[in-house]
């Protein structure tokens, strides 16, 4: 059964605790970033569908049936025009001819299976999920397929980012006027109504270890570790993920023991984990304030990677990781951003996320500074992509929020709606 696969406790790294799984997301002494501990040290690749053939190393007891998952390859095309022969593209979309079926074409689909199925195992309740764009969409996905009702807080410009391929009507959304962090903000508002939970973000182990079957998908494939791990980062959890993941694998014995080095990066103007990395920062600091952090946010090409309060001083946190992986964070000019995507889609055949583009062109600088070495193994993280593809075979429904607010808005606006929908779901 899978139940027997799916053994596991919580536990505190830091201060060394272990304790049950109430949708907990946080240590009691509040440490820091709490992990799974899994009772499977080695990993095993299981007959089950799209991701859950992970399923040893994520924090359910269950799977929902959904066939979304990475896809790992070894590069050609882009590997010749790079001159690098152990290029491996870690690709997290919509590609059928390449068995790639992540129908919100982002690689938050692998976060949203295991959180929303944790809370139903573990918790009870309806989540809240605040999301720039791509989250929100793969929340909102998961929930068409599973019926798991979810709140959901974006911004504005996020809105027109939201939509499933099948039709729902267990999403309950609403749009803030200002950037990711605004919209954060409120959302947490309304986590303090009876009923509605908080998704956890980065403090929540389903989302960074589905997150993390990138790393195993491509560990897997490659049957060692990478070099590298390239990626771009908005929280950095996909960094914090990748690195756990990592030290699992060499636990496991059979991947080798040298940790990959996180190269990871962010879209200019706004690099704050970045600007504060190669200071060896533990703390980001700002200049110039929350206004112009926002203004900042507004202006990138690739929005998703905005997050103005990432998990970045945390202990168990991006500098952590970035520090055990003698790690790099680079910037990226959105011209070259877009340049790179259509070199990607040129030598490989598919269209890119804006912020996968970043990532190939971190890739490109990387290789034009000679900072990884032409045989390196090197695990490009494609976190987005085959929108054109998705369109020839789905409709992309879209969804509208129930009410557009202004940053600085709290749940007194909106209860009354919310706490007659969450009706529709107690517990008979």
């Amino acid at each position: 059964m899978v139940s027997e696969m799916g053994e596991y406790q919580l536990k505190c790294p830091y201060c060394s605790k272990t304790f049950p799984d109430d949708y907990t997301n946080e240590c009691p002494s509040k440490c820091g970033l709490i992990r799974a501990a899994y009772s499977q040290k080695q990993l095993t690749v299981r007959k089950l569908p799209g991701m859950f053939r992970f399923h040893d190393w994520l924090p359910v007891m269950g799977y929902i049936e959904s066939d979304a998952g990475s896809v790992t390859y070894k590069s050609l095309e882009l590997a010749e025009e790079l001159g690098l022969s152990e290029l491996y593209i870690c690709f997290n979309g919509y590609w059928p001819e390449k068995s790639a079926f992540i129908k919100t074409c982002s690689f938050k689909e692998l976060e949203a299976l295991p959180t929303s199925l944790r809370l139903k195992e573990h918790g009870g309740g309806v989540l809240q999920v605040s999301s720039a764009g791509n989250t929100g969409r793969a929340f909102a996905e998961v929930s068409a397929k599973s019926k798991i009702p979810v709140i959901l807080s974006v911004p504005e410009k996020g809105v027109k980012n939201i939509w499933t391929t099948e039709e729902t009507e267990d999403v309950l959304m609403y749009s803030v006027s200002g950037d990711y962090t605004d919209a954060i903000e409120f959302g947490n508002s309304l986590c303090d109504i009876p009923g509605v939970i908080p998704e956890g973000g980065a403090k929540n182990p389903a989302r960074r270890d589905g997150m993390g079957t990138t790393l195993l998908d491509g560990a897997v494939t490659m049957k060692r570790l990478p070099d590298w791990y390239f990626q771009a980062v908005g929280s950095g959890t996909g960094g914090i993920a990748a690195w756990e993941m990592s030290l699992r694998l060499i636990a496991d014995g059979r991947f080798g023991n040298k940790l990959p080095r996180l190269h990871l990066c962010q879209n200019e103007p706004f690099t704050p984990m970045a600007d504060a990395w190669n200071k060896r920062l533990r703390d980001i600091v700002s200049d110039s304030g929350e206004e112009v952090s926002r203004e900042l946010a507004l202006d990138v090409y690739a929005g998703v990677l905005t997050n103005r309060h990432p998990p970045y001083s945390v202990p168990g946190g991006l500098f952590d990781a970035l520090t055990d992986t003698e790690g790099i964070m680079t910037s990226v000019k959105t011209p070259d951003a877009k340049s790179a995507g259509k070199l990607f889609e040129d030598t490989e055949g598919i269209d890119l996320d804006p912020a996968a583009e970043v990532c190939v062109a971190s890739l490109i600088d990387a290789v034009d500074a000679g900072t990884v070495n032409n045989d390196d193994y090197i695990l490009l993280n494609i976190t987005g992509g085959g929108y054109r593809r998705l369109i020839e075979d789905y409709d992309m429904i879209p969804l509208f929020p129930s009410a557009s607010l202004p940053a600085g808005s709290t749940n007194e606006t909106v209860r009354t709606e919310i706490v007659e929908w969450l009706k529709n779901y107690e517990r008979g």
